[in-house]
């Protein structure tokens, strides 16, 4: 008989969290879903499904975090007393699209608090849990502009290269507590990212970079709703990711974000032959260097 597990994935309303959550359910889990609003919506949804636990909360309000966290160990424990958090899919976040010099001071950190501090929140409020049970696995977000940039995604992609850092990080940290931590890059799926739900662009535009930002915004407003990705099936493969006895520590998922991974680990492979001699020469001179052939 399967032993049925809690999920916690926040930005549950809508895009990949909606799917995910549709996914798990599915597969006979719970759910802990978080919105910013509107939660009886999200409830009726699916039909009140009693596996699904539907929490207001927003990832940059700690006290609301550890408030949602509490109210799910323990509306769960009721009905199982062996319940806990078992898998963390911090999904909620935003984009912005936006040349590095357009965005304001306020623009970035905005995405930076939702993006980076808001995976943070939720990490530092789930993870006593997972160490008190010696078990869990925490799942990030990150994006196929984490894995390498692309022009008017750098400010954006750069939260997402933070999370890549943190989460390679902190699967060294927890694996000897018996917690897994996993860092999945999405390529580019057909979801509401590119909406102006979850997308913003810079206030400021500057006419300068027309041919390279301003080209990509025309690109994305283009391409909207034309992805390659099927978020359905990325569902399914973040089902199985959960219930994986050895996850990853990256996942990149697409065929898309693996090429992007492989095409810049080549161009970086370059760099280094091209210039071995200047990057080894700052090294003291008793240190040996072996040149690759």
């Amino acid at each position: 008989m399967k032993t049925q597990k809690t999920w916690f994935i926040t930005g549950a309303s809508r895009g990949f969290g909606l799917e995910i959550t549709k996914a798990v359910l599915a597969s006979g889990d719970r759910v802990v879903g978080t919105v910013r609003s509107k939660a009886a919506e999200l409830s009726a949804h699916f039909n009140n499904d009693p596996d699904l636990l539907v929490i207001t909360m927003d990832v940059t309000n700690e006290q609301q975090i550890k408030a949602a966290v509490q109210q799910a160990v323990d509306q769960f424990a009721q009905v199982d007393q062996f319940a806990q958090i078992d898998i963390l899919i911090n999904n909620a976040g935003y984009g912005l699209l936006s040349g590095v010099e357009e965005a304001t001071n306020e623009e970035v950190k905005q995405n930076y608090e939702v993006n980076v501090f808001g995976t943070l929140n939720v990490i530092r409020a789930v993870l006593p849990f997972m160490r008190e049970k010696k078990s869990g696995h925490v799942i990030n977000i990150s994006s196929v502009g984490g894995l390498g940039a692309y022009i008017g995604w750098g400010l954006y992609g750069s939260t997402k290269f933070a999370i890549e850092g943190i989460t390679e990080a902190l699967a060294m940290e927890v694996a000897p507590l018996g917690i897994f931590a996993t860092v999945v890059a999405p390529g580019f799926f057909r979801t509401n990212f590119l909406d102006e739900s979850s997308l913003i662009s810079s206030a400021q535009i500057i006419p300068d970079y027309a041919e390279t930002v301003g080209a990509m915004r025309k690109f994305a407003a283009k391409v909207n709703y034309q992805q390659p990705g099927d978020p359905e099936k990325l569902a399914k493969a973040f089902v199985a990711l959960g219930n994986s006895e050895n996850p990853p520590v990256h996942l990149p998922l697409g065929k898309d974000s693996l090429e992007r991974f492989r095409s810049k680990t080549a161009a970086f492979e370059k760099d280094v032959a091209d210039w071995f001699d200047t990057i080894t020469g700052t090294d003291h001179d008793d240190v040996k260097t072996n040149k690759p052939e």
